[in-house]
């Protein structure tokens, strides 16, 4: 019986999925039932649901049509759930829950002052939320919402206004505005500090290295020494920067600061500076926009953003208006 339970319920939402298909059962059908198995009353479900006792009663009969089984004992005191009745009262509340959670993760503020905002996680966490509270404040005030994600999708179509990222040039299908550049160079923690000392940059071999996806940034620091570095197995490897300050600042080894992002952490002292050579990273991090018009409050954004990265604010109307 278990079984019939549940088959049927796959049943109806497949059928509910595809409206050509009939007979389709009610959503209100479900519902009723729930609120009526929840309250243990017909009388009251239909109160709950600002409905009469009949349209529930009428409801529970068609379930029960449908379904071929007795869901309720009816009594002069309300109504008991049949065994088979208390088998389909825990699917449905499974179902209304994970219908309501979804909704809940979905639902966002929405307005004109509303700018949905993508980027990786290290730049939404080491540069974007230190700032977050500027950047909405001011006339008019904007809300933020922050989507952080390692893809690189179609911002129309994901109903993103901005994006932030690190690249190595604009991308197609979008409208790409250089923010900053990186000039990186060595840190660790102040205790392995000591321990490298000073001398030639080779010294830094004797020690592990930390880095991200694919260690360019190394190799371009010790290819301006003119040191052929690659990867060796006491290195360490973090697909995310986060994860490679984290690293670092727990004495696992010498990893690049790539400013701005490393700003609190070498404010802070548990990060300093290993050597004084710096390189240009060949990366670089991007504003980025759909191709149309932006809404005025992305515009106001872009131009908040724009304005912290010490840009020609000539440059950032050139970007808004597409030129």
């Amino acid at each position: 019986m278990p079984e019939l339970i549940d088959n049927r319920i796959i049943r109806w939402s497949a059928v509910s999925m595809d409206h050509s298909l009939a007979p389709v059962l009610p959503l209100e059908t479900l519902r009723a039932f729930e609120a009526a198995a929840r309250t243990g009353s017909f009388s009251s479900a239909a109160e709950k649901l600002n409905v009469t006792h009949g349209a529930v009663s009428r409801q529970i009969a068609k379930l029960e049509s449908w379904l071929g089984l007795r869901l309720f004992e009816r009594g002069a005191r309300g109504v008991v759930l049949t065994s088979e009745g208390q088998r389909l009262f825990l699917r449905t509340s499974e179902a209304f829950a994970l219908i309501a959670d979804t909704s809940d993760r979905w639902s966002e503020p929405r307005g004109a002052a509303v700018v949905r905002v993508s980027s990786i996680p290290s730049v939404s966490g080491l540069w974007l939320i230190p700032r977050l509270s500027r950047f909405e404040a001011g006339s008019p005030p904007l809300r933020i919402v922050l989507h952080v994600d390692h893809r690189q999708t179609d911002l129309g179509d994901e109903g993103i206004d901005l994006a932030i990222r690190c690249g190595r040039g604009a991308v197609h299908g979008r409208i790409s505005l250089k923010l900053f550049e990186e000039w990186c160079f060595p840190i660790a923690t102040p205790e392995l500090s000591e321990r490298v000392g000073d001398g030639a940059p080779a010294r830094l071999l004797d020690f592990p290295l930390i880095h991200d996806s694919d260690a360019s940034g190394w190799r371009a620091w010790f290819g301006a020494r003119q040191i052929d570095y690659r990867p060796r197995p006491q290195d360490r490897r973090f697909e995310d920067y986060n994860l490679v300050l984290d690293a670092a600042a727990h004495g696992l080894g010498i990893a690049l600061a790539r400013p701005p992002l490393t700003e609190e952490l070498l404010m802070s002292g548990r990060l300093v500076s290993v050597d004084a050579n710096t390189v240009l990273n060949p990366v670089s991090y991007w504003l980025d926009r759909p191709v149309g018009q932006p809404r005025q409050a992305a515009m106001e954004l872009a131009r908040r953003i724009g304005a912290e990265a010490g840009l020609d604010p000539r440059k950032v109307e050139n970007f808004l208006s597409g030129g």
